[in-house]
């Protein structure tokens, strides 16, 4: 019967989700109401109506007490890490990152050197080594060509026309974006990009996934691949892999929802 109800939940899951509800929130806090309660007479009991420390509200956290410490797995954890630590090792003059995440690889980023970050959407903070820019980058501004000699772009491309983020939809937006990408880096320039791979897919309006085959075929004589590495559907980083083997890459390292992360330079 439990089985049967999982199967059940897991299947209708996506729909309850788009409505705002997930089962999976309801089981984790019905399981923990028994711990919440049993903790809280613990506490009161030892608190014998202490004055310096009142409790003054109900605030349930249920799912937490099972809850591991972390996550250190997935796409972004590996792909922001792993990234970061590449350019702090290369050392660029200027590294320009477009729409990559702020609170992961930027912030990674800022903590060792000053950042450029174009984002189609607006960020109000300003923080020390980041400086934003919001713009389009299917379209390329005259001032922007050779602009920088070290750029990313993680986990962003697949969005691009889409209109997700506000962009104007538009089928090849990727292409554009990848195409301004190569006007906006210097010849011999570095280039760290990373997309959902796996088979070749729209998932309206969310993203694109895509093929290697494809992929590879987008850099044929713009750049040479120096690193790559992809993250597999379990979430594990397979660092520093070969790009050419045929059969890995039919077969899209057997990733239906992977993560691959080059590291190009510009020819």
């Amino acid at each position: 019967m439990r089985k049967l109800l999982l199967k059940i939940i897991k299947k209708t899951r996506p729909k309850l989700n788009f409505w705002g509800y997930d089962p999976y929130t309801t089981i984790a806090n019905v399981k923990g109401m028994r711990f919440f309660k049993k903790d809280l007479k613990v506490l009161e009991e030892q608190l014998h109506g202490d004055p310096q420390f009142p409790i003054t509200k109900m605030f349930p956290m249920l799912a937490d007490k099972n809850a591991a410490g972390g996550t250190l797995s997935g796409h972004y954890f590996h792909q922001d890490l792993l990234v970061a630590k590449r350019i702090f090792q290369n050392k660029p003059v200027k590294h320009v990152d477009i729409g990559s995440r702020t609170d992961g690889f930027v912030a990674h980023v800022a903590c060792f050197r000053e950042i450029e970050v174009f984002d189609i959407r607006p960020i109000e903070n300003k923080i020390k080594n980041i400086q934003f820019i919001q713009a389009d980058f299917m379209k390329l501004k005259p001032e922007m060509l050779n602009y920088t000699d070290s750029i990313s772009c993680l986990h962003a491309i697949e969005h691009f026309g889409l209109g997700r983020y506000g962009d104007p939809i538009d089928a090849y937006g990727h292409l554009k974006g990848l195409q301004t990408i190569q006007n906006v880096l210097k010849k011999g320039g570095k280039f760290y990009f990373s997309v959902p791979i796996g088979k070749q897919r729209i998932e309206f309006n969310a993203h694109r996934v895509f093929s290697m085959e494809y992929l590879l075929s987008l850099f044929k004589n713009k750049y040479t691949i120096d690193h790559f590495s992809y993250v597999d559907d379990t979430g594990d980083l397979h660092e520093n892999v070969n790009p050419d083997d045929e059969t890995s890459v039919k077969k899209n390292f057997r990733c239906k929802y992977g993560c691959g992360i080059f590291e190009m330079t510009k020819l």
